[in-house]
């Protein structure tokens, strides 16, 4: 049982037993350790090359593993360090654990699952970790699924854009994703054409000849690089920024319309146009009865004063 609640691969549980632990201002809290020890196959491994050295001195490491009934748990090892030939002296590896890391691979593995579906300061407050430690943590199993994957093979059509992380102009990351899978490719801080550059460069000219659409907020440090740099593919505008754009041009027209109205004394006109817009922009199934009378209204002048076409042309 003990070999398989801590998921201890390639270690033989030899016994396991509770610790009192002083804590500050409150009764000590008992912990669960766990006294494992490598199998024949992983036994003294350097953990560079894998290779088995020589023992030279033991000495006792703790690791901390998942909880076990709501006690924090430790993987306790007697670990020798062994002479490489290769990379010298160095603590022999530990099954199911980095080098020179705190913790077990799977409370590595738990942790980031945590950090990616819960708020940073709950996941790390549920773990019995600091905000740092949980960083970490993140970052090295984030490493590791990235190593020996290639991101950008195959990409074809991609969107360009920006996401503030912070206060400040400064504190923006440019995100990179892949429209034709749903995923992020890149990350990389900075908005500006020196980010979007360093982007084309990790592609390399031979896969930057392969895209076909970029999709971009219409940024001046966006626009000008990717012509420069995939001259073949179609650039295009976000649907967020050309339903802000249309917006902001119906919002235009509509002042102009009701400043009017009133200059022509038909105030009452010039109020059925500002609900009328209100009306035009939410789903028609969701509108109410008066509501949807106003849109019918509006619908009715619009196409009477030719302002269709209007709207079309300004929103180019």
């Amino acid at each position: 049982m003990w070999d398989e609640v801590p998921g201890t691969g390639h270690a033989v549980v030899v016994r396991a037993y509770m610790e009192h632990w002083p804590c500050k201002d409150r009764p000590p809290e008992k912990v669960l350790i766990i006294v494992v020890e490598p199998d024949g196959q992983a036994r003294d491994r350097c953990p560079v090359c894998g290779q088995r050295g020589k023992p030279a001195e033991y000495g006792t490491v703790r690791r901390r593993t998942l909880d076990v009934h709501g006690k924090r748990a430790f993987l306790e090892s007697r670990l020798p360090r062994i002479i490489c030939g290769q990379h010298g002296k160095v603590t022999a590896a530990v099954p199911r654990a980095r080098h020179d890391d705190r913790f077990s691979r799977p409370v590595e593995g738990f942790a980031a699952w945590q950090a990616a579906h819960l708020p940073w300061s709950r996941a790390a407050a549920g773990l019995r970790v600091t905000w740092e430690a949980l960083a970490d943590i993140t970052a090295r199993v984030a490493a590791d699924a990235a190593a020996g994957r290639d991101r950008l093979a195959g990409l074809r059509r991609t969107g360009i854009d920006e996401k503030s992380w912070g206060k400040g102009s400064s504190k923006y990351l440019v995100i990179v994703t892949d429209h034709d899978t749903g995923r992020v490719v890149r990350a990389a801080e900075g908005r500006c054409q020196t980010t979007v550059r360093a982007f084309f460069a990790g592609l390399g000219e031979e896969r930057a000849r392969l895209l076909t659409h970029v999709s971009a907020g219409g940024a001046e440090w966006i626009h000008p690089v990717v012509p420069e740099k995939a001259p073949q593919a179609e650039l295009c505008l976000d649907a967020f920024r050309v339903v802000k754009r249309a917006g902001e041009k119906l919002d235009e027209l509509r002042r102009r319309l009701a400043g009017e109205l009133r200059a022509a004394g038909r105030g009452d006109e010039a109020a059925t146009l500002g609900a009328g817009m209100r009306a035009l922009r939410k789903d028609y199934c969701k509108l109410s009865p008066g509501q949807r009378g106003t849109g019918l209204r509006m619908e009715r002048d619009v196409l009477k004063r030719g302002l269709v076409f209007w709207v079309k042309e300004a929103t180019r």
